[in-house]
């Protein structure tokens, strides 16, 4: 295989790594998931990434890799314990499906027949995690709609990811949850892709209840926020104006604050979301539950397009993202930046380094 090299000898094994490495799956192999891929590995920075295995099909990484000019040299291991191995400047790859996609990968061309190989890279990832062989799951993005014309059923990673979690843990109970996070901002939708006209009647006080509170959880443990601030955005414009344009804001949301906030939770809203999200605004929580896709991701992506992260909470596991799509359109072009998959690196090697110290202090 172009780019494959004999494992070298014993004398030239780097340390040892200080963790298990970060787990990548591939995503739409047709996407920028490989070129972000290949593109991180060949950089400046490489060396001072965390470490990562991807799991796909080494064959389209190769070819990728040659076709935008990136120097990286694939490397075929059987699992992420054979990372110590490795020379550096190595894109590590764990083989899904004997070694390839089932049709030819053509950047920008998303074909539904590799929609096993896709699916096979993440749940290799995850069973890595849950073993202990590495830290994170990093998952680069997949195409839902090409995934379910050949037979996915599930909405999206969140979904999918949240079946693997119980398959692997299974007395795990909780409800994965999107939030994004950037330098500047964190946000996590109530509900995320469903019809606008949908949200009025899926905001219950038990999912308001639940998003609050492992928001709250995962500040804490995730992102070493010791005492979290939420604010939470009211669904009408003004908040609903005391009634006068929906009552929502009042009936559901107000109270579930008000009952969050007399449990010791610092709390706040509804929120007009219009003022909620400039500078002064963002000073005063750490995190701001919105109650729909749109309202969450418009600001975040106004604020850091390039570097903003998706991350599922409520997971045993650490999750991180690119927050992008396939970008079939410039696969292969050479303009994809990998900005926002090296922010998802950075924050699932911090994420995971958290769990692992909490877990030692409660031992």
């Amino acid at each position: 295989m172009p780019g494959a090299s004999a494992r070298p000898e014993p004398a030239s094994t780097p340390p040892p790594a200080l963790h298990p490495p970060l787990a990548v799956s591939m995503g739409d192999p047709a996407g920028i998931g490989l070129d972000i891929v290949v593109m991180a590995a060949s950089g400046a920075g490489a060396r001072a990434l965390p470490p990562f295995v991807v799991y796909g099909d080494p064959d389209a990484l190769a070819a990728r890799a040659r076709s935008l000019g990136v120097d990286v040299a694939i490397r075929v291991i059987a699992g992420p314990a054979e990372l110590q191995r490795l020379p550096p400047a190595s894109l590590p790859t764990v083989a899904v499906i004997a070694n390839s996609c089932a049709r030819p990968v053509v950047a920008g061309r998303a074909d539904s027949g590799n929609a096993g190989a896709v699916v096979a890279s993440i749940e290799r990832a995850v069973a890595d995690v849950a073993a202990g062989a590495a830290s994170a799951v990093v998952t680069c993005p997949i195409a839902k709609s090409v995934l379910q014309a050949a037979g996915f059923a599930h909405p999206g990673h969140t979904e999918f990811l949240g079946e693997l979690a119980q398959r692997h843990h299974p007395t795990h109970r909780g409800r994965p949850i999107m939030m994004l996070a950037s330098d500047d901002l964190r946000v996590v939708p109530a509900t995320v892709h469903i019809p606008l006209s949908a949200v009025p009647r899926t905001l219950t006080a038990e999912l308001l209840i639940e998003t609050i509170i492992t928001t709250a959880d995962a500040l804490r443990s995730d992102f070493g926020v010791p005492a979290p601030r939420i604010a939470v955005a009211g669904l009408n414009p003004h908040a609903g104006e005391s009634g006068t344009m929906g009552r929502e804001d009042m009936d559901t949301i107000a109270p579930v604050i008000a009952d969050l906030a007399a449990r010791g939770l610092a709390v706040t809203g509804p929120h007009p979301a219009d003022t909620l999200f400039h500078a002064a605004a963002r000073a005063r929580y750490d995190a701001v539950v919105a109650m729909y896709h749109d309202q969450a991701l418009i600001p975040l992506k106004t604020l850091a397009f390039d570097t903003g992260v998706n991350v599922t909470l409520g997971l045993p596991f650490v999750r991180t993202s690119p927050d992008h799509g396939t970008a079939f359109d410039i696969a292969g072009s050479g303009r994809a930046s990998p900005a926002s998959f090296l922010a998802a690196l950075r924050l699932a090697d911090v994420m995971a380094a958290r769990r692992r110290a909490r877990i030692r202090a409660a031992s």
